[in-house]
């Protein structure tokens, strides 16, 4: 267990602040990726001063946003940001054996996953898969059933104007 922590709280959420100044002003990324880098986290293992706990939602970018490089971050993604035991887990193992001293949830607007929990449909994958769950645990390895949606007719990748959570 790594009791040495990386960097204090306080100076953790100042390197953040910084990076988010540099991404806000950048016209393209400032982090480290170099192959000397990849080399050393490969090498010695990551030396993450902040963990960030996000959503999956493909525009929320932690390291972009941030301005981190390889190993400067460790990031949790899930949809909506909720954390169950198994991220619980991933982000004690940061703390403890990696060092880390700030915890960050990072959300967003116009999240997807926060507004199907709000506004489900009742035949939704929310509904199907609380229903599932419900079930003795003999049903619970069927798959679900219905169709997949239709594809938009315009998709956030399709946009040709940036997209800003």
């Amino acid at each position: 267990m790594n009791q040495t922590p990386v960097c204090t709280a306080a100076d953790a959420i100042y390197r953040l602040a910084a990076g988010n100044l540099k991404y806000l002003n950048a016209e393209s990324g400032n982090g480290d990726i170099s192959r000397r880098v990849r080399l050393s986290t490969w090498a010695k293992g990551q030396s993450p001063y902040a963990i960030i706990v996000t959503c999956s939602d493909s525009r929320v970018i932690p390291e972009s946003i941030f301005s981190a490089g390889i190993g400067e971050l460790f990031v949790i993604r899930l949809a909506g940001n909720i954390i169950d035991d198994h991220q619980l887990g991933s982000i004690e193992y940061a703390a403890g054996h990696l060092g880390c001293r700030l915890v960050v949830v990072l959300g967003h607007t116009h999240c997807g996953a926060v507004d199907a929990a709000i506004h489900h449909e009742p035949s939704g994958y929310i509904q199907l898969h609380h229903g599932r769950d419900q079930e003795s645990h003999r049903g619970r390895n069927r798959p679900l059933q219905g169709q997949l949606p239709q594809r938009p007719a315009q998709c956030a990748g399709d946009r040709k104007e940036p997209v800003h959570p």
